[in-house]
């Protein structure tokens, strides 16, 4: 008890980490593709400072070209092993070799242009008050869950991950399901918990669904979700891109940062 309510008046330390590659198949280089007058890498990361929460930021990429474009635009970025299988990985490579001891590490996803900092804040708030739970996992409602890049997530009534998939789960077979979970591109982690996932190999699951987070049931972490509203969507393919470009147009946190 005395823990809980240290842990409710303590201000914790956080970081934003946005993992970033540029050998994307379906859409190579996205996280430096124009959309405005940014990179869309650079959208994310401006976005990602307008938390309140958040004590710092970094990009987290493998190559030289999202350097060079980082630094043109001040943003904080770090050049990471190109041979890491997921996000998560990259950013454990970056924490491990941090001095600086953290509550919280936020994996930022880099092709989410349009992340909400107030997503970001709540995820915080969330995982403070949840601190059983290893990592936290937001989620948005979702009408038609066709689309294979959209994650599903299924919880239980303690708001405990269940399963993620590509597939539509929980199947509608009654036709009685009026919206799905899909999973928002921002997780959190507590660091040991981050330092686990990337030192254990690929699983199971995770190689079939090819959902990175898989992984962290498999092997027992605690992951908790909380469902949040909104939208945001990750820039995947082509027209993706172009709806991310004409959503930015009247996107108000834009207005802020541009």
């Amino acid at each position: 008890m005395l823990m809980e309510v240290g842990l409710q008046t303590k201000k914790l330390k956080v970081i934003g980490l946005i993992p970033t590659r540029l050998g994307s198949t379906r859409l190579p280089a996205k996280a430096l593709l124009p959309i405005g007058n940014l990179p869309l890498i650079i959208h994310t990361y401006r976005r990602a400072k307008l938390s309140k929460l958040l004590d710092d930021v970094v990009i987290c990429c493998d190559n030289q070209q999202t350097i060079k474009v980082a630094k043109k635009f001040n943003a904080k970025c770090v050049l990471t092993s190109i041979h890491h299988k997921n996000g998560g990985e990259r950013i454990a490579e970056y924490v491990q070799k941090q001095k600086i001891k953290y509550d919280l590490i936020l994996d930022i996803q880099g092709d989410e242009p349009l992340i909400s900092p107030y997503h970001i804040d709540d995820l915080i708030r969330f995982h403070k008050n949840n601190f059983d739970a290893d990592i936290i996992l937001p989620t948005l409602k979702v009408k038609s869950p066709g689309n294979q890049n959209l994650i599903k997530v299924v919880t239980n009534k303690k708001k405990e991950v269940m399963y993620l998939s590509r597939s539509t789960i929980p199947f509608d077979f009654k036709n009685t399901n009026k919206y799905f979970k899909k999973h928002l591109s921002i997780i959190s982690f507590k660091p040991n918990a981050l330092i686990k996932f990337s030192q254990t190999k690929e699983t199971f699951l995770e190689k079939i669904e090819g959902i990175e987070l898989l992984r962290a049931l498999e092997i027992g972490l605690k992951m908790k979700s909380i469902e949040l509203k909104g939208d945001s969507f990750s820039v995947d393919e082509h027209e993706d891109y172009l709806r991310a470009k004409d959503a930015m147009k009247k996107d108000l946190f834009y207005k802020k940062y541009k």
